[in-house]
């Protein structure tokens, strides 16, 4: 299924949009999934804790946030699939990358995957735990995968 992928960067990133919708579209086409429409924004601090606050409950800004939604039945022709929005934090990004000893743009591949793969189902424990997960395994063969 062909899916339409939409980048928008409200705030600086150090990739272009263009590299962002190929790694989206690898981790869509790696996973063989149904998605209708696929957005990814990067956004500042003050817009991710919004969304934080407003859908999460927590007040903090965070590094990425994913919401996704079957098509609707009412679509004409009918579809059937996902239809999800990423929102990703550089500036979180740069502070984890800083702490983990890493370089932003991986970070921020990373964050994309990761927010990708939430949108089509996958999650993780909190805490520690996450980076033992199936689904951290898996967005880390997908980076491996789309180098």
């Amino acid at each position: 299924m062909t899916a339409e992928v939409v980048v928008t960067a409200r705030a600086s990133i150090p990739m272009s949009a263009a590299s962002v919708s190929r790694l989206i579209t690898g981790v869509l086409r790696g996973e063989r999934a149904r998605v209708v429409s696929l957005s990814v924004t990067f956004v500042g601090p003050a817009r991710i804790r919004t969304l934080n606050r407003t859908y999460l409950g927590h007040d903090r800004a965070t590094d990425v946030i994913a919401f996704a939604l079957t098509a609707p039945a009412t679509l004409q022709p009918p579809v059937s699939g996902v239809i999800g929005d990423v929102y990703i934090c550089p500036a979180v990004a740069r502070r984890q990358a800083s702490a983990f000893g890493t370089k932003p743009r991986d970070e921020l591949r990373r964050l994309v995957v990761h927010g990708v793969l939430h949108v089509l189902g996958y999650d993780h424990p909190d805490g520690a735990d996450r980076t033992d997960s199936a689904m951290w395994r898996r967005q880390e063969r997908h980076l491996k995968a789309l180098r």
